[in-house]
């Protein structure tokens, strides 16, 4: 439980401390690409016909606010890092560990997750760049792209309309 505790405190220091160094600066609306960056890897811009063409999972989160169930679809978000190096799979151990992933929003909304939650061989949720609910393309409320997380009991780390995913070190 202590652990558990101490990891929280240290996303929470983490996400504090990119928010003081860089401000998020929102992006205006009706994009439809998603920019990635991650060390030593040429940043990829991907679009809505990119990862249309991706392989897709499905999954179900429980949204409290609105008390009901929404069925995503969309590609891991541990295969798009995978495709820029990041060290996953029996690569993610030591140093690799201290990887954390950013992900922005067009309002400039940030969340945090450590590169272990991202990693379905290290940790049991999901956690994907969905591009479809229900079965249609996300509404320009949450969409084109949103990130889902399914372990979380509350959706304060989905991030709608997003726009840029880094992977970074606190290292």
């Amino acid at each position: 439980m202590r652990i558990k505790r101490l990891a929280r405190s240290l996303l929470l220091f983490a996400a504090t401390a990119i928010s003081a160094q860089q401000p998020a600066t929102p992006v205006a609306g009706g994009n439809d690409t998603l920019l990635l960056r991650a060390p030593s890897h040429t940043p990829w811009t991907l679009h809505v016909a990119d990862l249309k063409s991706m392989p897709h999972i499905a999954v179900t989160v429980h949204n409290p606010h609105t008390n009901a169930d929404e069925n995503y679809s969309g590609v891991r978000l541990a295969d798009l890092l995978a495709k820029m190096g990041a060290p996953l799979g029996s690569e993610l151990h030591g140093k690799a560990l201290a990887c954390y992933v950013v992900a922005t929003g067009s309002d400039g909304y940030q969340a945090v997750l450590a590169l272990g939650e991202v990693d379905p061989s290290f940790h049991p949720g999901e956690v994907l760049v969905a591009d479809a609910m229900d079965g249609k393309p996300l509404d320009a409320h949450s969409g084109p792209f949103k990130l889902v997380v399914t372990e979380d009991k509350r959706p304060a780390r989905a991030v709608r309309n997003l726009t840029t995913i880094e992977l970074k070190s606190v290292q």
